[in-house]
């Protein structure tokens, strides 16, 4: 059987980043082709440039045997290379018929033939096995329908390669098997269907074959029969990282009393009740692949987005519906993606250290000039925050002094818990070592921290306990000799239900 859709030695550079790097793929009639791979990996410049949505700067895109050359989605489109996108790109209030047949409406003597398009649609859903009025809003119907509409819309006007990006990450499970009937369906009609996902259980249960990319680069491209969830945790954190001798860990002190308790605390859609107690002088890794429920699990605990369930104590019962709240209860949060959540890159590196305490105190007692440079001054020194100077924007500062700056801004107003969230990602191995050495002497000066990393080897080395999230639950608390790179991954690729 020959490919419908190839991609031959692609290659992306934007400015001095290499995006993607001599990247191969072929996708057949009939097959379910997982893609894989973390933040960075390359997975979404490869779906762009099959899609038409980027050109490529180096290789060829061949389809049924010719090269092509598509200008944009559209003409993508037209040649039969449909994409369905986790946020559903139709439009909610119009019908479920109008959804569908929008831009190519039947019409009748110049005028919309209502009768025909909403036959049409009934019509064509149950090929799918969904029976709706098609006459109602799309929007009064669940996310996963929303999907199947969304997919039998590409279908229809393309159908020869389908690119499914993230289409289950805001379903349940019952959803999800739902969506994967449908899949099955478009495969048995000789469909090819790209599947991008996190999650590794789905990948067993509908792939076919998987390609994983790391670092821009093609890792492999094996069947799926021949691999084992362990095989994949490994091509996508690399082996380099798995097999790799972490060093020694510090022992750490004796940790203190419980500082923060969380006791069943989940949310619908997000992340499975957990229980957690932080103590003090302990540091709480979290590991998990992207996608397991790591950050959704520390947004909850920072009263980022509000817990369905459960209860939390930090001393005393504590009611957690805003971030301002959980800096009045003592806790910090460095967020995963700092350039949008963490640093005012307009602002002054000094006014970026300290805005966090002025908030604390109310506006009503501002900071003076002068305590706001003595305290920016001090933690500067003390995390080695290299600056021009105190008054400079943050955004001139590198990616690793902006992460020092927002650690500063937390340490700033003596949490009792700190949480961080990727705080090695996208820095350079120097300002990397100081924020591991960071955590480690907050440690030992008795501050709780819970540290979310995907950097195995670092997790070992600074972690008193590892919790392993995935498919959105904490799935196993690993102590003393138990923490390892090799164990962390078994726990991450075990199968539900089997033991870590």
């Amino acid at each position: 059987m020959e490919p419908v859709l190839q991609g031959r030695g692609l290659g992306k550079v934007f400015g001095a980043h290499q995006a993607l790097q001599g990247v191969e793929i072929d996708l057949f009639p009939g097959e379910v082709h997982a893609l894989l791979g973390e933040n960075g990996a390359g997975k979404s410049t490869l779906i762009k440039i099959l899609t038409g949505a980027y050109q490529p700067d180096a290789g060829t895109v061949v389809l049924e045997g010719a090269e092509v050359a598509f200008r944009d989605p559209l003409q993508a489109q037209a040649a039969g290379i449909g994409t369905v996108y986790q946020e559903v790109n139709l439009v909610p209030n119009l019908s479920v018929a109008e959804n569908l047949y929008l831009g190519h409406q039947p019409g009748r003597w110049g005028f919309l033939n209502k009768r025909a398009m909403h036959d049409g649609a009934r019509e064509v859903l149950a090929t799918y096995g969904l029976e709706i009025d098609v006459r109602a809003e799309l929007g009064s119907f669940s996310v996963a329908v929303q999907q199947i509409v969304a997919i039998a819309r590409a279908v229809k006007l393309s159908g020869k390669v389908l690119v499914l990006d993230e289409p289950t990450a805001s379903l349940d499970r019952a959803e999800v098997e739902r969506l994967f009937d449908v899949v099955r369906r478009l495969k048995d009609r000789g469909l090819a269907v790209v599947f991008i996902t996190h999650f590794l259980d789905q990948v067993f249960a509908i792939a076919d074959r998987v390609t994983v990319l790391r670092n821009g680069k093609l890792v492999s491209t094996q069947a799926i029969s021949g691999l084992s969830r362990t095989d994949v945790v490994r091509m996508m954190l690399g082996k380099d990282v798995v097999f790799a001798h972490a060093p020694a860990m510090t022992e750490a002190a004796e940790a203190g009393p419980a500082l923060a308790t969380f006791a069943g605390v989940g949310k619908k859609g997000s992340v499975q009740p957990f229980d957690l107690t932080l103590h003090q002088g302990e540091v709480v890794g979290v590991a998990g692949l992207l996608g397991s429920g790591r950050t959704e699990m520390a947004r909850l605990m920072f009263g980022v987005d509000s817990a369905d369930t459960g209860s939390i104590s930090m001393g005393q019962p504590l009611t957690l519906r805003s971030p301002r709240q959980a800096v009045a209860a003592g806790m910090g949060f460095c967020p995963e993606d700092r350039k949008v959540d963490g640093i005012f890159g307009e602002l002054s590196v000094r006014e970026n250290i300290v805005i966090a305490l002025q908030a604390k105190l109310g506006w009503f007692k501002a900071l003076s000039r002068d305590e706001q440079d003595d305290i920016a001054g001090r933690f500067a020194e003390a995390l080695d925050i290299r600056a021009a100077n105190h008054d400079m924007p943050v955004r001139l500062l590198s990616g690793g002094n902006q992460q020092k700056v927002i650690l500063a801004r937390w340490l700033a107003i003596d949490p009792k818990l700190l949480i961080l969230d990727e705080p090695t990602r996208g820095i350079d191995v120097g300002a990397h070592a100081e924020i591991v050495r960071t955590i480690n002497s907050l440690r030992e000066d008795g501050l709780a921290l819970l540290v979310i990393s995907s950097e195995l080897d670092e997790v070992v080395a600074y972690s008193s306990r590892v919790v392993v999230m995935r498919d959105r639950a904490m799935v196993a608390e690993l102590k003393g000799a138990e923490i390892s790179p090799q164990v962390i991954v078994q726990a991450i690729a075990a199968q539900e239900g089997a033991a870590p």
